[in-house]
């Protein structure tokens, strides 16, 4: 009921806010945070990461709000921002990586934190889903937790819908092998 209402209520929202009305963009930002959320945490593994690359989007998504010329829904738009800058992150992070590992070498010091988990499984399922490649792993956090067809996931990565389909198969081949032996089928 509310999706094709919430794109009508979406231009209005977005009429006010290029006028100057900073509740309707606060109105925006509610209706759509849990899905930045999402994305974000899929994206990063981290409650904490997650968090900052959500408010980063927001912050984007109205510093371009103009730009946005409605051609998708508003919920692609922001999808499309906050992958954006999950690959950024991750890219980061990885350099950051080497440069611990490097450290840890030489302080053998270790510690590790995965991020307030709920549980084991949650646990394996995300750490499988951090050894994905990061084009991979945005596939499938659109695809599988945002339940979004292949077409919109193209159109939200900026990619073929074929690309899609090849990422998601790979990914899921991949996730099968890092996660076989979760799978009570085997023997």
């Amino acid at each position: 009921m509310a999706h094709m209402a919430g794109a009508d209520d979406d231009s209005k929202l977005i009429e006010g806010s290029l006028s100057g009305d900073p509740e309707a963009y606060a109105a925006l930002v509610n209706r759509h945070q849990r899905m930045v959320r999402a994305i974000a945490f899929r994206m990063t593994g981290s409650f904490d990461d997650s968090e900052e690359l959500a408010q980063e989007a927001f912050l984007r998504a109205y510093q371009h709000l103009g730009s946005f010329g409605g051609v998708s829904k508003l919920s692609t738009w922001l999808c499309k921002i906050v992958i954006n800058l999950s690959l950024d992150w991750r890219r980061r992070e990885c350099r950051r990586a080497d440069i611990h590992a490097k450290w840890a070498v030489d302080a053998t010091s270790g510690q590790g934190s995965d991020g307030g988990f709920p549980d084991e499984l949650s646990r394996r399922v995300q750490a499988a889903l951090d050894r994905l490649p990061a084009k991979q792993r945005a596939a499938i956090v659109l695809t599988i937790y945002e339940n979004q067809s292949h077409a919109e996931a193209a159109a939200t990565l900026g990619c073929a819908e074929t690309t899609i389909s090849w990422r998601v198969f790979a990914a899921r081949q991949k996730l099968k092998r890092l996660l076989k032996d979760l799978s009570h089928e085997e023997t």
